[in-house]
């Protein structure tokens, strides 16, 4: 026996309120605490690098790397999917490896004269800026590269 018109009312309808597979997710706006975590992250990630660097006195794809992802992870874990954090965690990894090379250029110079690393780095940037720009590479780049890449990347897998 078949029906030539259908029955009353929806067959979708006890199924209405509940999410299908294909559901969009839900939207956790969180977007400001992404981004503080992201710089509270570049800022420990900076003074790390810089410390690791100085003490060996060279610096290490790895750790520019680790930089950015730790950076990424960060801002993707606390501030959700939101495709603004990747781009920022980029951008904030390159300001973390830059500040982390600065650092360790001030702590090498504070082991050769009579002023503290803190001090070279707040009251002579200038200064360090200038020993940074001779001392830059094609190598320096390829660190800010990878550290950008690595943000980016490890923030759209952490909100994922």
């Amino acid at each position: 026996m078949s029906q030539s018109v259908p029955p009353p009312g929806s067959p979708f309808a006890d199924h209405a309120a509940a999410p299908g597979p294909y559901a969009p997710p839900p939207v956790d706006d969180s977007v400001g605490l992404g981004l503080a975590a992201a710089f509270v992250t570049a800022l420990v990630a900076a003074a790390v690098y810089g410390g690791i660097a100085a003490a060996l006195e060279r610096e290490i794809g790895w750790a520019a790397v680790g930089v950015g992802f730790l950076i990424g992870f960060a801002s993707g874990k606390v501030g959700g999917p939101n495709p603004v954090l990747p781009a920022v965690s980029a951008l904030l990894a390159l300001a973390s490896v830059y500040v982390g090379q600065l650092f360790e250029i001030a702590i090498l110079l504070a082991k050769t004269g009579s002023l503290t690393a803190t001090e070279i780095l707040f009251r002579h940037t200038g200064e360090l800026t200038s020993i940074w720009k001779e001392g830059s590479n094609l190598i320096t780049l390829l660190f800010f590269v990878l550290a950008a890449f690595a943000a980016f990347s490890g923030a759209r897998k952490a909100a994922s």
